[in-house]
């Protein structure tokens, strides 16, 4: 990958995108949660509708600037000439046909956002503009390179869909949710909502490891020497490095911090709970700049040039 001022910014509209996609599905699930648990927990709710509209809209916006940026580089124009190439991207590349479906999903994430209220058809459009975005956004990638309607796409949807999901809750739970549950009054709601987080971290993050390591294979081409001999190899080793220093986090919570907070409702147990959470969801930040990273570059088992 060539450090140019075009990749760089096309590498951190694509980290944008992950990140507010996960916002927006993490904030779905807590608005969800949190509407149980009544009026004592309206200003977390309040929070979580907040995150979900404006994760939905920064996706929508990023979408559109990144294929500005695709557009400009494809061409070899700068960004403002690279604007009358768009209508050749849209209607003439893969990756342009791709781009379409994502940004519908995106578009459908903002209608629904900003018309439902956290109700079960709401959910359901959401859930759909999720799957759809998933799916644009994996045959943009080097999935698509076996084929728009290949196993590879699908793993790929999938593993965006659950990476997604453990670090959407993370991130909005840790960055903007959970700590407005931070009193002894919603102390109850707190312990239930993480309880949920923790939970449905856990079972995502078993499907992003399965996938991901599927991905991995794939890149790798059954050999392990591109770990070492390549630069995606080495974003590869790192964004693994960063996968375990989450799952250690989430590990902590959920074995020491969450049973010990179940015991004794204190102040001091929220708070460890909260922070490590919080600790969490930047390394998962960090985590979603690298597979930017990694999608913007030529697979390990690709021969260099």
């Amino acid at each position: 990958m060539n450090a140019t001022g075009l990749t760089i910014g096309q590498v951190a509209l694509a980290a944008l995108m992950d990140v507010a996609f996960a916002f927006a599905i993490g904030s779905v699930l807590l608005e969800r949660w949190l509407a149980l648990e009544g009026q004592l927990a309206r200003v977390a709710w309040q929070r979580a509708r907040a995150s979900l509209v404006a994760a939905s809209f920064a996706l929508v916006l990023a979408d559109a600037l990144w294929l500005l940026y695709e557009a400009a580089s494809v061409s070899g124009l700068s960004l403002v000439p690279a604007i009358g190439v768009i209508p050749t991207v849209l209607g003439q590349t893969q990756v342009g046909h791709a781009w379409c479906i994502a940004f519908g999903g995106a578009v459908l994430a903002l209608a629904t956002a900003l018309g439902s209220r956290g109700g079960r058809v709401g959910q359901s459009a959401f859930g759909v503009a999720a799957i759809v975005v998933a799916l644009g956004k994996a045959s943009i990638g080097h999935a698509a390179d076996a084929g728009p309607w290949s196993t590879a796409v699908a793993v790929q949807a999938l593993h965006i869909l659950a990476t997604g999901l453990w670090g959407g809750i993370t991130l909005a739970g840790g960055l903007v949710v959970l700590p407005a549950l931070d009193t002894s009054t919603t102390r109850g709601a707190l312990i239930r909502v993480a309880g949920r987080v923790s939970y449905v971290a856990g079972m995502a993050l078993a499907v992003v490891v399965a996938t991901g390591l599927f991905n991995a294979q794939r890149g790798l081409g059954g050999s392990l020497a591109p770990l070492a001999d390549s630069g995606w190899g080495h974003v590869l080793t790192l964004k693994g490095g960063l996968v375990l220093l989450a799952i250690l986090l989430g590990a902590l919570n959920r074995i020491s911090a969450l049973p010990r907070l179940r015991r004794t409702a204190s102040t001091t147990d929220a708070h460890t709970f909260n922070n490590v959470l919080h600790l969490e969801a930047l390394v998962m930040i960090a985590i979603f700049i690298a597979a930017a990273v990694l999608a913007h570059m030529a697979p390990g088992s690709m021969p260099s040039h």
